[in-house]
C-alpha cells in the first residue's frame, strides 16, 4: 500500500527520496511526507493530497541533506490530512519514523503514554512508535527501536531516523521492505522500482528482523538482538519495464505487453513429446485429494478459472475462497489437501495470513506469484513464478492472463500426473497454450471498435456483465475493472441468473457486456441476451469471431480469434480490460492511480 523511502550516502537524499516516492505512486496514496536530518533535529515537510504537492513545498522551501526518509500514506486510522501525514516526529524533532501496516493495540498504548506526557499531534496509530522508540533510546537507536516494537501487536513495516546518529533502522513484521546496497551509501524501500535506479543489489528483510543502515553496509538482528544473516539478490529487470516508454499510462503499457508475457510465462515449461508442463514441484499431485484456492479481487478471478480448468483437466475438486474469509473461518483442510495462494505482490495480507492458516491445518501449499522475495513465497511448499514482470498499473492486467496461464499449467501436469488426461489430450492441451501469445495478440487488433462501445458504457448508470461456465469469472473481472479505474457501477451475474432477479434492472442506461464466446452453452446465452434486448436493454457481447450462434442476440459484437473454451478468459481479457481503460479515459480519470485504491493491499 503506502510507499517508503529511505537513503543514507553522500547524494542529496530528498532527491533520492522525492525520486523514489515518484516510482511508487502506483501502490496508491493520499498524502504525502518527507523529513531530513540535521543535527539540531529533523526539518519535515507534509502534504495531503498527490505527491505535486510536497515537491510544490519543496520548491519554496528547499531541503537537502545526505540522510533522509520519505512516505506516501494511504489512510487507514485518521483522514487524509497533513497532520496525519507521515513521517511522525517526537516534540523536540530528534526521531522521525515512517510506517506502513497497522498498530493493532495503539489505543492503549497512546492511552500509557499520553499519561507520561507524550504529546500526539495525529490520529493515527502509527504515531505510537516513535513515542515508544523516544521513550526507550538510550544512545543506542537499534537497541531503542527494538525495545518499543517489543511492545506493538500488528503489522508494521518500519523506517527510523535519529539526529544524532548517521543511520536508519528498519524493521518489518508482514509488510514489506526491501534494502539496496550500493557503494558508500544504503537504501530501504517498500518495492524495488524506488531503488532500481541506484542498486540492482537488495536484500528482502523478512518477519521480526530489525537493520541498521549505514554508508558502509547493514547489519541485522532479530528483535532480540541476536545477528541475522541478509541474503543478497540481484534484480533481473531494469528500470525500463517500471516506466512508461512513450505510452499516455501504464495501464495500457502493460495490456499490450500481454503477448510478450504469455511468451515468458509459458517459456520452457511446455512438453510437446509428453503432453505435460515442468512446473519444478516437490509435491506428488497423487498425494493431493482436494484443493483450495486463496486470493483476493482480480487474483481470486483468475483463481475462479484455475478451478474450472484444474476440474476439467486434472479432475480434482477444487474451491476458491476469499482470502480474508478464509482465515476467521475454521477451514476444513488437512494433509492431502493443497491450498494455492494467488498474489501478484506475494504480499497481499489477506491471502498471506489464510495461506499461514492452511499450513496451520497441515495442508500442502503453493504459491502463485509475481514477485520474488515476497513474504508468501517464503512461506510456502511450492512457487510458481508468473513471470509478468514489474506491473505498475493499479488494476491489474497482464497480472491476471499470466496468473490464468499458470493455473492452465498446473491443471495439465495434475491431469497427467493423475490420468486424467491421456498423452494425446496433454499434448492437444500443450499446442492450444503454445497459441495463447498470439491469439492475445490478435485480441488487441479490436481496439478501435473496443474504444467506440467504451465511449457508450461511459455514459451508463450501472453495467451489468454476464458470462457462463468459464466466463462467470470473466464476467465478474471485467465488472471489477471498469469500477476500480472508471467509477460506473458495474455488477457480474452467471448469465442464467439474469432472470432470477437481476432483470429487473434492465432499462435503456444500464447495458449488458456478455461475456459468449463459442462454446456449447451458446444457444442458451442468446436466448437470455434476447431477454435483455426485449425489455429495452443494449448488449455488447464478446464474441468468437466467425461463430454465429448468437443469432442477432448482440446490438455490439467485439469479436476475438476462436479459441478453447477452458482457455478463452485468457483471450477475452483483452477486450474487457480495454474497454474499462477507455472508458476511464473518455470519464478523464486517473486511469493508472484511480482514488481509494492501492496496488498492494498490505493491511486487514
Amino acid at each position: 500500500m503506502c510507499g517508503i523511502v529511505g537513503y543514507v550516502g553522500p547524494q542529496n537524499a530528498t532527491d533520492v527520496v522525492i525520486e523514489g516516492l515518484r516510482r511508487l505512486e502506483y501502490r496508491g496514496y493520499d498524502s504525502a511526507g518527507l523529513s531530513v536530518r540535521r543535527p539540531e533535529g529533523h526539518v519535515t515537510l507534509k502534504r495531503s493530497g498527490k505527491l505535486k504537492n510536497l515537491e510544490d513545498a519543496l520548491e519554496a522551501t528547499p531541503l537537502a541533506g545526505a540522510h533522509a526518509i520519505g512516505h506516501t500514506r494511504w489512510a487507514t486510522h485518521g483522514p487524509p490530512t497533513d497532520r496525519n501525514a507521515h513521517p511522525h516526529v517526537t516534540e523536540d524533532t530528534r526521531v522521525a519514523l515512517i510506517h506502513n501496516g497497522i498498530i493493532e493495540n495503539h489505543q492503549a498504548l497512546r492511552e500509557r503514554l499520553n499519561g507520561a506526557g507524550h504529546v500526539f499531534t495525529s490520529d493515527t496509530d502509527s504515531e505510537v512508535l516513535v513515542h515508544l522508540i523516544e521513550e526507550a533510546y538510550d544512545g543506542d537507536l537499534s537497541d531503542a527501536v527494538r525495545a518499543a516494537l517489543r511492545q506493538v501487536e500488528g503489522a508494521y513495516a518500519v523506517v527510523v531516523s535519529h539526529a544524532d546518529h548517521d543511520e536508519l533502522v528498519v524493521a518489518r513484521m508482514t509488510s514489506p521492505l526491501v534494502l539496496g546496497y550500493g557503494e558508500g551509501e544504503t537504501f530501504v524501500a517498500s518495492d524495488v522500482p524506488a531503488i532500481l535506479k541506484h542498486t540492482r543489489r537488495v536484500s528482502y528483510l523478512q518477519d521480526g528482523q530489525v537493520a541498521t543502515l549505514r554508508p558502509a553496509g547493514i547489519q541485522a538482528t532479530d528483535l532480540e538482538g541476536h545477528p541475522q544473516e541478509l541474503e543478497i539478490d540481484t534484480i533481473d529487470w531494469d528500470l525500463e519495464a517500471a516506466e512508461k516508454g512513450g505510452w499516455p499510462h501504464f495501464m495500457l503499457k502493460e495490456i499490450y505487453e500481454q503477448p510478450q508475457v504469455l511468451v515468458n510465462t509459458l517459456s520452457d515449461r511446455l512438453s510437446q513429446s509428453t503432453g505435460d508442463a515442468n512446473l519444478n514441484l516437490t509435491l506428488d499431485p497423487s498425494a493431493i485429494d482436494r484443493i483450495v484456492i486463496v486470493a483476493a479481487g482480480t487474483a481470486s478471478y483468475a483463481g475462479e478459472v484455475g478451478r474450472t480448468l484444474l476440474e476439467r483437466w486434472a479432475r480434482i475438486p477444487t474451491t476458491v475462497e476469499v482470502a480474508s474469509e478464509f482465515r476467521y473461518a475454521n477451514p476444513i483442510v488437512d494433509a492431502r489437501t493443497l491450498v494455492v495462494a494467488v498474489s501478484q505482490s506475494g504480499e497481499t495480507i489477506d491471502t498471506l495470513e489464510a495461506v499461514r492458516e492452511g499450513i496451520r491445518h497441515g495442508a500442502r501449499s503453493l504459491a502463485i506469484l509475481n514477485s520474488k522475495g515476497s513474504s508468501i513465497s517464503r512461506e510456502v511448499d511450492d512457487i510458481i513464478d508468473i513471470h509478468a514482470g514489474p506491473e505498475i498499473g493499479v488494476a491489474s492486467t497482464k497480472a491476471y492472463v499470466a496468473m490464468v496461464t499458470v493455473f492452465a499449467m498446473l491443471a495439465l501436469h495434475f491431469g497427467r500426473a493423475r490420468g486424467a488426461l491421456s498423452l494425446e489430450e496433454g499434448q492437444d492441451r500443450v499446442a492450444e497454450l503454445k497459441r495463447l501469445p498470439n491469439l492475445v495478440a490478435d485480441a488487441l487488433e479490436g481496439r478501435p471498435a473496443i474504444a467506440a462501445a467504451a465511449r457508450s458504457l461511459a455514459e451508463a448508470r450501472s453495467v451489468l456483465y454476464l458470462g457462463r461456465g468459464v466466463h462467470v469469472a470473466s464476467a465478474k473481472e471485467g465488472a471489477l475493472k471498469l469500477k476500480e479505474i472508471s467509477y460506473v457501477h458495474a455488477e457480474a451475474f452467471p448469465t442464467g441468473e439474469m432472470k432470477h432477479g437481476p432483470i429487473a434492472l434492465i432499462d435503456a442506461a444500464v447495458p449488458t457486456v456478455a461475456v459468449a464466446t463459442d462454446g456449447p452453452l451458446t444457444g442458451k446465452t442468446a436466448s437470455n441476451l434476447q431477454e435483455i434486448k426485449a425489455r429495452g436493454g443494449r448488449v455488447f457481447a464478446i464474441a468468437t469471431r466467425g461463430a454465429d450462434g448468437l443469432d442477432g442476440a448482440a446490438d455490439v459484437r467485439l469479436d476475438v480469434p476462436p479459441v478453447e473454451d477452458a482457455l478463452a478468459p485468457v483471450v477475452v481479457a483483452v477486450p474487457l480490460q480495454l474497454l474499462a481503460y477507455e472508458a476511464s479515459v473518455a470519464l478523464g480519470r486517473d486511469v493508472d492511480q484511480p482514488r481509494n485504491l492501492a496496488k498492494s493491499v498490505t493491511v486487514e
